[in-house]
């Protein structure tokens, strides 16, 4: 089955580039689009896509609310990949913290565009950018650092975390750590919920938030 994309973005030229993009790949297929945050919802019900791909600063509804939006109302909701021009942009940063899965610059190579689709739609964030990451350690906190303090990893999941923030893949954390990929899901698995975070992305977000990990 090929993976299902829904684009979300006010100006003709940025979709019709991504839909242009998208649909060159057998495995790929662009189910619909909108042109503001605010048609997300009754689109991402109607159509299922597996991946939204959506812009944060758009004109009634902006990106980070309407991820709000589908995640808090949409039963099985779709992965959300973040498409935006500058990668410093807080609104990114917003976004992510909203629930969002990936990030992607507008200007990214069509092989990049390509590539973030289907790893956000297999579950596996992409690296965030060194704009983001610096976002994201400025805006540690103490209640941050206390949750993970209170999370009470084990070596080996903070080092399985330590890989996730600098944006490996499970095939990746168990080469680098030399165990299977199996383990690697199960020590993921454990982060997560040790967390209570809701996916990679968001584990992600707390470790640089508590400063568990500093941008580099």
């Amino acid at each position: 089955m090929p993976i299902t994309v829904l684009l979300v973005d006010d100006e003709p030229l940025v979709r019709a580039g991504l839909r242009a993009v998208l649909e060159a790949q057998s495995d790929i297929e662009v189910v619909g689009e909108a042109t503001d945050g605010a048609a997300v919802v009754p689109l991402v019900r109607e159509l299922r896509p597996d991946v939204v791909a959506m812009d944060v600063r758009m004109p009634l509804l902006d990106g980070i609310e309407a991820t709000r939006a589908v995640l808090r109302t949409v039963e099985g909701p779709p992965k959300i990949l973040v498409i935006t021009t500058f990668e410093n942009d807080e609104y990114v940063y917003g976004a992510l913290r909203a629930g969002a899965d990936g990030f992607l610059l507008k200007r990214a190579r069509p092989a990049e565009i390509v590539h973030a689709v289907r790893l956000v739609a297999a579950g596996e964030s992409l690296l965030f950018p060194a704009a983001v990451r610096k976002l994201a350690a400025e805006y540690g906190n103490a209640s941050a650092r206390d949750a993970l303090e209170r999370a009470a990893l084990t070596e080996r999941e903070a080092s399985v975390l330590r890989l996730m923030a600098r944006g490996l893949s499970n095939a990746e954390i168990a080469a680098d750590l030399v165990v299977g990929t199996e383990t690697v899901k199960s020590h993921v698995s454990a982060v997560l919920a040790k967390l209570g975070a809701r996916d990679r992305t968001q584990a992600v977000i707390a470790a640089y938030e508590s400063g568990f990990v500093a941008p580099s």
